[in-house]
């Protein structure tokens, strides 16, 4: 049987440390290579339309455009792009953006040379990977009802009346972003409406008189 083709990697990062790191694990490995490297947001875009990267590993936290913004323009000219987010933050509102962007899946750098590449086969087969921290934390949330700090904030919003979208403006996160965001605390907080919502914030003594 032919040999398979090697899943071709582009990794986008700005510290050329940990680049160079992934770039020696990932050469180790059998059926992968890395075709193109870049440092920031402009530059993974100029990577993808010039090697079209089977799968590309970005990071969230960069200057000038972060990770985020990068995903939304990738994805706005290219939709079938396969993209990895490997970055340090476990915050819940960067994996939901991430996945909203259309990320194909998201692990964090605390994560070990084996698990990274099964992620990346993972990703190339068409499947979504998530890092196992990111899927305990998410199901703890999902599990006890916890209110993240974003959606504090964003109850503060509702308590004052605001709109989805001015919510978005206040926050500089989407219209949609804002919406699920109020869906989530509709959710955890058991509230029919956003002004049961409010009620329930004060009952939880998450908002203060």
């Amino acid at each position: 049987m032919p040999t398979p083709s090697p899943i071709r990697v582009a990794l986008v990062d700005d510290h050329a440390v940990l680049r160079a790191g992934l770039a020696s694990v990932l050469a180790s490995e059998p059926g992968l290579h890395v075709v193109a490297q870049a440092t920031d947001g402009a530059g993974a875009i100029e990577v993808w339309r010039k090697h079209q990267p089977d799968v590309m590993l970005l990071d969230i936290s960069m200057a000038g455009m972060d990770g985020i913004a990068t995903l939304q323009r990738l994805r706005r000219e290219f939709s079938g792009a396969r993209v990895l987010m490997l970055t340090s933050s476990e915050a819940p509102e960067d994996f939901r953006h991430a996945l909203e962007a259309g990320a194909s899946g998201y692990v964090t750098k605390t994560i070990g040379p084996t698990e990274l590449i099964a992620a990346i086969r993972q990703v190339h087969a068409g499947e979504k990977s998530f890092g196992k921290s990111i899927v305990a934390q998410m199901a703890a949330e999902h599990e006890t009802g916890a209110i993240s700090r974003r959606e504090l904030e964003v109850l503060g919003l509702v308590r004052q009346g605001f709109t989805n979208a001015e919510i978005g403006r206040v926050l500089g996160i989407s219209e949609w972003t804002a919406k699920s965001h109020v869906q989530s605390l509709l959710a955890k907080l058991h509230a029919a409406d956003r002004a049961e919502a409010v009620a329930r914030g004060f009952e939880r003594g998450l908002l203060k008189v």
